[in-house]
């Protein structure tokens, strides 16, 4: 989501004039799409802005920062950066940064005043949007605008992320979301549709859509908009019949919401990938409830068992927070069981720090932080125990793998297979970037696979 943000943004400051860099230091506006969901990654925020803030010593540079922020940081992060926004205020992005005056864009596009900002940012129709004139400003209008109004600057040739839902409002109390993104607004159907069609027509590979939840897709706008199962048969059967060879993702979604008929228009469709990102939290019913996940364990194993049943090939992946406020040994225990019971591919395991805003932050942080680097140590050995069945059955496979870039290993490519594990193949041929190749698979790691590259498809 924070990278689909960016390439809004990018969008926006592309249509004042400014070109990107790939370097910082040659920079005139530099800034970053933040998550206040973990402390880590706030962390890393202050550390960019301190070294920025050191170079205005040298040079003029305007710094800015906007994504998913609390409160507490929004206030902290005033004192830091120039230029603070919200994302639903992007279409105030470019008054703020033609009123700051400090850089000048590389066009002649020069000062905004209210009446061009107003003609150059009124919203397109439904047909004329995703050619992006931009967006009203939000007090001109009576509900916030959002983000995907402004057709993106997309930073790959190959892989794209089509924003379908914001916000949440299942109000889990680690979590800062609700704060930071509203309530769960739905993206028009027809935007979307029209979107993905744009984009497997210049020959996109991997498209994924996003939301906060968004298996809770049109449940704002019943009635008026696909349901998720709908949207996601809509676009396989277009994607299917459209010759082109793509694979089609959505992150992240929530098991109360899943419903047997997405998992029904997954198995229907070649085009939508047998990956599914099934985030659990704990293995507790206790803890659930404390999280006010609103979904039990039963009700998890029930969704898994629509996956195993319908798409016994697709891979499983998982959302794991330990340490969270009161979790016990055995609370804990509970945990490790799901993870050897649900075999899990990957899972992004994180030990639990409060944020100001969630509901948990008044609640004691009783478990010592020594004690959750000892359980993260742990379920992340019990998962790699588990992931390394299913790439064990890779080996002697021939699979079908997206080139996504340079591996760490020198003259290896990686990429993913269509359940997203990673698999890496010696080649110095860039050209396969991007491109669909086969590889037969000679070793594997828990999460990842090594093999020799068999055929390549590269388009001319």
């Amino acid at each position: 989501m924070n990278q689909a943000d960016a390439e809004r943004v990018q969008a926006v400051m592309a249509k004042m004039g400014y070109e990107a860099t790939e370097k910082e230091e040659d920079a005139n506006v530099i800034g970053i799409i933040a998550c206040s969901v973990r402390q880590k990654a706030i962390d890393k925020v202050y550390s960019k802005i301190a070294k920025w803030n050191k170079w205005k010593n040298k040079r003029n540079l305007i710094t800015f920062v906007s994504g998913c922020i609390l409160p507490d940081d929004h206030e902290k992060f005033l004192k830091l950066f120039d230029l603070v926004f919200d994302m639903k205020e992007l279409a105030t992005f470019p008054a703020m940064l033609s009123q700051y005056g400090v850089t000048t864009p590389v066009s002649n596009f020069g000062r905004i005043n209210d009446d061009e900002l107003i003609k150059a940012a009124t919203p397109a129709s439904t047909a004329e949007k995703l050619g992006f004139s931009g967006l009203k400003p939000a007090s001109k209008v009576a509900a916030a605008p959002q983000t995907w109004e402004v057709e993106p600057v997309y930073n790959s040739s190959f892989e794209a992320f089509i924003p379908i839902q914001n916000g949440c409002n299942k109000f889990c109390t680690f979590c800062a979301v609700p704060y930071t993104r509203g309530r769960e607004v739905s993206r028009p159907s027809a935007d979307i549709i029209e979107e993905t069609r744009n984009l497997i027509e210049k020959g996109y590979k991997s498209i994924t859509l996003l939301g906060q939840n968004v298996n809770s897709y049109g449940l704002d706008k019943k009635g008026e908009e696909l349901s998720f199962a709908q949207l996601l048969d809509e676009l396989g059967r277009m994607a299917d019949d459209s010759g082109n060879e793509v694979w089609i993702y959505f992150t992240s979604p929530h098991p109360r919401d899943m419903s047997r008929d997405v998992i029904e228009a997954i198995a229907r469709h070649h085009s939508l990938g047998k990956q599914i990102h099934l985030p659990v939290q704990s293995g507790d019913d206790k803890v659930l409830i404390r999280m006010n996940r609103k979904h039990s364990m039963e009700r998890y194993r029930e969704v898994v068992g629509w996956i195993h049943e319908l798409i016994p090939s697709a891979t499983l992946f998982t959302d794991i927070i330990v340490g969270f406020t009161g979790e016990t040994e055995e609370q804990f225990e509970n945990t490790r069981a799901a993870v050897r019971e649900f075999k899990y591919n990957m899972a992004y395991i994180a030990m639990y720090s409060p944020r100001p805003g969630a509901a948990a932050y008044a609640w004691q942080d009783d478990v010592p932080h020594a004690e959750k680097k000892r359980r993260y140590a742990i379920l992340t050995s019990d998962l790699e125990a588990v992931a390394i069945e299913h790439t064990q059955k890779l080996e002697g496979e021939t699979v079908r793998v997206l080139v996504r870039g340079k591996d760490r290993k020198d003259d290896f490519l990686s990429g993913h297979t269509e359940g997203k594990i990673t698999v890496r193949f010696a080649s110095d041929d860039d050209s396969l970037i991007g491109s669909f190749v086969d590889v037969k698979i000679e070793s594997v790691r828990p999460f990842s696979a090594e093999g020799q590259l068999v055929k390549a498809e590269v388009e001319i």
